[in-house]
C-alpha cells in the first residue's frame, strides 16, 4: 500500500471535508442529470418498453421530438411490411383534451361542498395500445389483464402517479372532451411528471372520434422475427426510403433522445449553472481541506526531507493523496446520488443516469481533487528538516 494512500485511512477525518465536498459537488450535477432525463424518459416510457424492435420517423428527424414533419405517409405502412424480416407494423397514434372528474354525491341544495371542492379539471395527453396481447404497440410490462381492461369501450389507464392531480381512481369515471369514459386500469411505472397522460385503445380514441385517419401517421412501431438483425434491417429500411422516411434501432433512438434533452437551452442553462456552482464549491473546501491537512502533517513532510526524499517526491505523495481523495470523493457521490433516486422512485420519478454524464462527472471530480492538491504543493516549502530541531 503506498504512503498516500495509507495516509489516507489513517487520518481519514483529516480529509473528511473534502470528501463531503467532492461529493456534494457530484450530488449538485448527477441529480439534476438524473432527473431531466428521468422526466424525459417518462415521455418515452411507452415506446422504449414496447416490443418494437425498430422506429421509423420522419426523414428529418433528430429523435423522437426532434425536426422533420409531423409524422410519415401513411403509405410507406405497406412497403415497409413487404420486408421479409418483419412480422408487425403500427402507427403510434394519440390525442389530447380537457380531463375533469365527475363527483358522485353532490348535494344539489349546495351542502356539498367537499365534493365541489374536489373537482378537478386538466389538460391530458392521450396515447394508444392496439388492445391486443403481444401487438408491438403494448408496452412489454402490461399484463394480460390490463391489455384486456382496455378492450372495453371507453375504458382507459392512469398511472398512480397521476391519480391525484385527476380526482380519480380505479373504477371511476370522467369526462375526456365531454364524453364519459371510466378508468378501468391503474399503471405503475409511468410517471407523469409534467401533464398527465391516459392510456386507451386504438378503438376507444376512435369511438371518441379523435382517431388519425389523415394521410400522415404519427411514428411507426416495427416488430422483426429477429431482434438481433434489427440494425441490418434498418439499414435495409433506410436504402429503399427514397426519402420519406427514416429508420432507427430503438436503442439508437433511445441514444438520440437522451442527446436532445441534453441539448435542451433550459436544461443546458441548469446544468452549466450547477456544473460552476459544484466546481467553485468542490474547489474551495478540497483546496483549504488539503491544505490544512499537509499543514497538520509537516512535520512527517520534514521527517522525510531529512530522510533524503525529494521535493518532487513529496509533491507525487500529495498529489496521489489528492488523487485518492477525489476517488473517496466519486464513491461517496454515487452513494448520495443512489440514495436521492430512491427517494425520487418513492414520488413516482425514475431517475436515470447516462453512463457518459456519470463518468464525465467522475472525472470533473477527480480533476478538482488533483487541481486542489495542487494549489495546496505551495505548503511542502514549510517542510524544512532543520524545523525538527526547534
Amino acid at each position: 500500500m503506498s504512503l498516500a494512500l495509507s495516509t489516507l485511512l489513517y487520518e481519514w477525518r483529516r480529509y473528511m471535508a473534502a470528501i463531503v465536498a467532492l461529493a456534494f459537488s457530484g450530488l449538485l450535477v448527477l441529480a439534476q442529470v438524473g432527473m431531466f432525463m428521468g422526466i424525459g424518459k417518462a415521455f418515452t416510457a411507452q415506446i422504449d418498453r414496447a416490443r418494437a424492435d425498430i422506429m421509423i420517423l420522419s426523414p428529418g428527424a433528430t429523435a423522437l421530438f426532434n425536426g422533420g414533419p409531423s409524422g410519415v405517409p401513411r403509405r410507406i405502412m405497406p412497403v415497409v411490411y413487404q420486408h421479409p424480416d418483419v412480422v408487425a407494423v403500427a402507427d403510434l397514434d394519440g390525442s389530447g383534451g380537457r380531463w375533469q372528474n365527475i363527483v358522485k354525491g353532490q348535494n344539489p341544495g349546495g351542502e356539498g361542498k367537499s365534493d365541489a371542492a374536489a373537482k378537478k379539471m386538466e389538460f391530458v395527453n392521450v396515447t394508444t395500445i392496439d388492445a391486443v396481447p403481444g401487438a408491438v404497440t403494448v408496452p412489454i410490462d402490461y399484463s394480460d389483464d390490463l391489455v384486456e381492461a382496455l378492450r372495453q369501450p371507453y375504458a382507459v389507464a392512469v398511472d398512480q402517479t397521476a391519480l391525484g392531480r385527476l380526482g380519480v381512481k380505479l373504477g371511476d369515471q370522467a369526462s375526456y372532451n365531454g364524453k364519459t369514459v371510466r378508468v378501468a386500469a391503474v399503471t405503475q411505472g409511468y410517471p407523469n411528471m409534467m401533464q398527465a397522460t391516459v392510456v386507451m385503445s386504438r378503438d376507444t380514441l376512435r369511438m371518441l372520434g379523435e382517431a388519425n385517419t389523415g394521410e400522415r401517421v404519427g411514428p411507426l412501431m416495427v416488430q422483426i422475427k429477429n431482434p438481433a438483425r434489427a440494425p441490418i434491417v434498418v439499414a435495409q429500411l433506410n436504402a429503399i426510403a427514397n426519402g420519406q422516411f427514416k429508420a432507427w434501432t430503438r436503442q439508437d433512438l433511445a441514444k438520440a433522445n437522451e442527446g436532445a434533452m441534453m441539448k435542451e437551452s433550459f436544461i443546458a442553462i441548469m446544468l452549466g449553472f450547477s456544473l460552476f456552482l459544484g466546481v467553485l464549491i468542490g474547489v474551495a473546501i478540497t483546496w483549504q481541506t488539503l491544505r490544512g491537512a499537509i499543514m497538520a502533517n509537516i512535520k512527517e513532510f520534514a521527517s522525510l526531507r531529512a530522510l533524503g526524499v525529494s521535493m518532487g517526491s513529496l509533491r507525487r505523495i500529495v498529489l496521489e493523496l489528492s488523487f485518492w481523495v477525489g476517488i473517496a470523493g466519486v464513491l461517496a457521490a454515487y452513494v448520495l446520488t443512489w440514495l436521492v433516486s430512491l427517494l425520487a422512485a418513492g414520488t413516482g420519478l425514475t431517475m436515470s443516469f447516462p453512463p457518459t454524464m456519470v463518468l464525465m462527472v467522475s472525472a470533473m471530480l477527480v480533476l478538482i481533487a488533483l487541481g486542489s492538491g495542487f494549489l495546496s504543493l505551495g505548503v511542502l516549502k514549510k517542510s524544512q528538516p532543520a524545523d525538527l530541531l526547534r
